[in-house]
């Protein structure tokens, strides 16, 4: 730092701003904010600002800190509080609905303050981040002792030591232990054009890279689902990357376009992986260098020293998984329902894993199904073989469910924020690990579960043994709380804890040892708060205060009226020990935590790869007993064309529907594939289950090819490389978009991407704009499906004029929702045959919706009227014909009770009905009944 005219300027702090890589200096004139700077009274530790336009010490370092954090939160350490002040309290006392106070002033004005307990830091930080915001965690860097002995004004070293992000939790008080915490970094390099996104999950250990370009891109952030992405600032001034942006629902980090260099991103790599080059891990582009390295980078500077364990990168190749886009990820309820929880999507009905990895693990087979026939078979040959060996997979599941999660442990060892329990897990999970290995290698193994057994038997058993034996059976949230070290792993541990626990009996044993030597019964060893400790005997006994043997030397302490007090270098030295026996027995422990710490980060990549196994073999066995539950079957995956379901279910209606306790599932057949069945035409009424059908086909898929049996009884099903489903209607009023402007959208994008090895799911294509715009938009689309993508798909319509492109579209078969009539009403099979729909049963279904009755007749008579003009040929006039107000709305006759009780019974189905609606359906039947009463 340069002065110029020391007598002016005075330098008061410097500070690195790590976001935009430059030095922040803080400098104050003598007659300025700084006068009262040595005036200022010792004291300014506990709270005290300055008055008026004074800056105490402590406000100072909390400004040089504050401005080397930009962005964030300040968690400033004061003792046993973070304390947050000017707009930083402000905002946190809104968020977190805590009182906002005031402490002293700067520049005139009064400063805000709020503050939330250490202890309870954890629970407010899950409510900083669900909000969008970041926190800097400033700490207290030595003892306010050591601060005043450089002065009374000095004031307590601080410095942050960690910035918490979205992307950088790594505490399961603030995750969800069934669901990834992804960090993505988005590269995009401007000469060439090439796009990668690197993902990391810190609290695992997952760490891989992807190329995408701009027309994946969206589909890529729907299946990673970031909760934070770091990309360069210029970026965002790409549409397409902010709408991917947007639909992923990941906080952005933009940060300059300087810290994604490849170049130094390779360096840094090779430096963290110790390695010297990366071209041993795969065959990377520049783009996924760029990205992998800048996102270690930003993960290093989140972490600020602490870097948690992170796997060797993995690639991900394009063609090696099923692209799922993010509207069909959203349409299919894949992870989440349309309401945006767990429960009711697939990974909820699917998931019967017993650890939280094994959970995950699920999810990330679900999120990125496999789109190559060998990968799928292995997986499925593991599922087959826990599937045939139930009591095996009983017994495993009962193990696993015992196994704590190593892979969040590791990561908190590894950044320095774990706890004696999560090394009582990892020695837990370690020992199980092991367990399980000895009970599956007697067995003859399939090749994925046989590569996780092999994995299991390398992890660090004697550490294990070492921590099991070290550890207390009960122990602290906390290290620093001590506690932890069992009783008799360290005799000098144990001599300490005993003085700090049992200072009266250890006294007492060396009062009776001097008394012994001494042959003076009276001896007595005593305290005070001026002596401490010392001996003392009645002065008629005070020539006998010697030792025989001449091992003990007694030295005179004190005369008394009646007594004389002594004392000896062992009581002196022992006063010492009992003085420091609380601080040297935390000490002691301290070191033997940070000692097994190191020794875990050691073994962190054996340790990790055994995490993985248990995960897999959760995963494996969970997928075994659903199919066992919900009796699904092995589906045969080729790479072949062929799509062909027997008596097929929907996993999550099924689901639901046993858990309510209604009728079973309705089964359908669905084939596709051969040359004149590749493309089906579904017409059928609303409400008669095309969505669900629909729906259903296009779940078996990713079931099939993430590696898990089918609810059907058989299944047939060539290789998809990706999957489109355009089923339900929203609109995105955030972008300006109606219902039709997204269908039509989506639709773009199947037409424009789908191969011939994809298969699409359409349902009404063309409803949200005029009837013949519509029916125009559909039949064309109908006609290029056939033509040019020439894919498997099911289309379903209300357009039945599209029946008739059978005749000239070899590869398109009709079929429909079969539907009884009676006594005007409609009765649902759910069933799926050949042939057509001749009309929709619209106002039918309107009546079963609950329409007044009066606007069901009016219903009836428009469509009969325009019905008569299209039979004839001729151009309906509505308003002549059905005048609104020349003839008044039909009255209805009144219908006898008697009747209307057998017309309700009439449209009872008693197999669809769960136990609530049976209940409700009494009632109702009750009322009728009483109508006339």
């Amino acid at each position: 730092l340069f002065l110029v005219d020391d007598s002016k300027l005075i330098p008061q702090n410097a500070a690195h701003n790590w976001r935009e890589g430059l030095f922040v200096i803080q400098i104050s004139h003598p007659s300025g904010s700084s006068q009262g700077m040595d005036k200022n009274t010792a004291g300014s530790e506990q709270g005290k600002m300055g008055d008026d336009n004074r800056v105490t010490p402590m406000m100072a370092q909390y400004m040089a800190v504050k401005g080397a954090n930009p962005g964030s939160l300040l968690f400033y350490r004061m003792g046993d509080f973070y304390e947050l002040f000017f707009d930083d309290a402000e905002q946190a006392s809104r968020t977190l609905g805590i009182a906002l106070t005031k402490r002293g002033k700067h520049l005139g004005a009064d400063i805000p303050m709020c503050g939330v307990p250490v202890h309870a830091m954890d629970h407010y930080l899950q409510k900083l981040i669900r909000h969008g915001h970041r926190v800097a965690v400033c700490e207290q860097l030595e003892d306010p002792a050591e601060a005043k002995k450089r002065g009374s004004k000095s004031v307590v070293k601080r410095d942050v030591v960690r910035l918490i992000t979205p992307g950088t939790l790594t505490e399961d008080s603030l995750l969800d232990v069934r669901t990834t915490n992804h960090l993505a970094c988005l590269v995009l390099l401007k000469g060439s054009g090439d796009m990668a996104v690197a993902y990391a999950d810190i609290s695992t250990g997952d760490f891989a890279v992807a190329a995408t370009t701009m027309t994946r891109l969206a589909a890529d952030m729907a299946r990673i689902a970031p909760s934070e992405i770091v990309l360069a600032d210029v970026l965002l001034d790409e549409e397409g990357i902010k709408q991917a942006v947007a639909i992923a629902g990941a906080a952005p980090t933009p940060l300059p376009q300087s810290r994604f260099d490849s170049q130094t991103a390779e360096l840094r790599l090779s430096q963290h992986f110790n390695v010297a080059t990366t071209a041993g891990f795969a065959e990377f582009s520049r783009a996924e260098v760029a990205a992998l390295g800048s996102l270690l980078d930003y993960i290093s500077l989140t972490q600020i020293g602490n870097m948690p364990h992170l796997r060797v990168p993995r690639r991900e190749a394009t063609g090696d998984g099923l692209l799922i886009d993010a509207a069909t990820r959203q349409n299919l309820e894949l992870s989440r329902s349309m309401q945006g929880s767990r429960s009711g999507s697939l990974l909820d009905a699917m998931d019967d894993t017993v650890t939280s990895a094994g959970s995950r693990r699920l999810a990330a087979l679900l999120a990125r199904p496999f789109a190559r026939s060998d990968q799928i078979n292995e997986r499925l040959d593991g599922v087959s073989f826990f599937h045939d060996q139930e009591r095996l997979t009983d017994d495993l599941r009962s193990q696993l469910a015992e196994v704590p999660d190593l892979e969040r442990a590791l990561a908190r060892v590894t950044a320095r924020r774990a706890s004696p329990r999560d090394l009582a897990a990892l020695s837990t999970g370690i020992g199980r690990a092991h367990a399980i290995a000895s009970e599956l290698a007697r067995l003859p193994l399939p090749v994925g579960v046989g590569s996780a057994i092999g994995t299991l038997v390398q992890a660090p058993l004697e550490l294990a043994y070492e921590l099991q034996r070290a550890l207390a059976e009960t122990l602290p949230l906390l290290a620093r709380d001590g506690g932890f070290i069992a009783n008799g792993h360290d005799s000098e541990l144990d001599q300490s804890r005993k003085l700090r626990d049992d200072t009266r009996s250890v006294i007492a044993g060396l009062q009776t040892h001097y008394a012994n030597v001494t042959g003076l019964k009276n001896l007595k060893i005593k305290h005070n708060n001026i002596l401490g400790y010392y001996i003392e005997v009645p002065q008629a006994q005070a020539d006998g205060m010697k030792d025989e043997t001449g091992a003990i030397i007694f030295f005179h302490r004190q005369t008394m009226a009646g007594a004389m007090r002594f004392s000896t270098a062992e009581l002196a030295s022992l006063e010492q020990k009992i003085a420091h026996a609380a601080e040297r027995a935390l000490a002691l422990e301290l070191d033997h935590f940070n000692a097994f710490c190191q020794r875990v980060i050691e073994a962190r990549a054996e340790i990790s790869s055994c995490a993985a196994a248990l995960a897999d073999l959760d995963a494996l066995a969970a997928l075994a007993h659903h199919a066992r539950r919900c009796n699904h079957v092995r589906p045969l995956v080729d790479e072949s064309a062929a799509f062909v379901i027997v008596q097929g279910r929907h996993p999550v209606v099924e689901a639901a529907l046993a858990r309510d306790g209604a009728s079973r599932f309705i089964a359908n057949d669905c084939k596709l594939g051969e040359d004149e069945t590749a493309l089906w035409l579904l017409t059928g009424p609303n409400m008669a289950g095309k969505s669900t059908f629909l729906r259903q086909n296009a779940l078996l898929v990713v079931m099939a090819q993430m590696g898990a049996f089918v609810p059907a009884s058989s299944a047939h099903i060539g290789v998809v490389d990706r999957l489109f489903s355009r089923v339900g209607a929203a609109d995105d009023l955030a972008r300006g978009r109606s219902t039709f402007m997204v269908e039509m959208v989506e639709t773009a994008a199947i037409l424009n991407q789908a191969t011939a090895r994809s298969l699409v799911i359409l349902d009404e294509i063309g409803r949200g704009t005029a009837t013949f715009d519509g029916l125009s938009i559909a039949w064309a689309t109908l006609e290029y499906l056939h033509q040019h993508n020439r894919c498997r798909a099911l289309f379903a319509t209300h357009y039945h004029e599209l029946t008739s492109l059978q005749a000239s579209l070899q590869r398109l078969t009709c079929m429909t929702m079969a539907v009884k009539e009676w006594k005007g009403d409609i009765i649902f099979l759910h069933q799926v045959v050949e042939g057509a729909a001749d009309r929709s049963y619209g106002i039918q279904a309107a009546r079963l919706a609950g329409l007044p009755v009066s606007v069901i007749a009016r219903a009836q008579d428009v469509l009969t009227q325009l019905e008569k003009h299209r039979d004839a040929g001729t151009k309906p006039d509505l308003l002549a014909d059905l005048p609104l107000f020349s003839a008044p709305m039909r009255p209805q006759p009144a219908v006898p009770q008697a009747d209307l009780l057998r017309e309700r019974i009439a449209t009872i189905l008693p197999d669809n009905l769960s136990p609530r609606d049976a209940h409700e359906l009494l009632y109702e039947l009750k009322r009728l009944a009483e109508r006339d009463n």
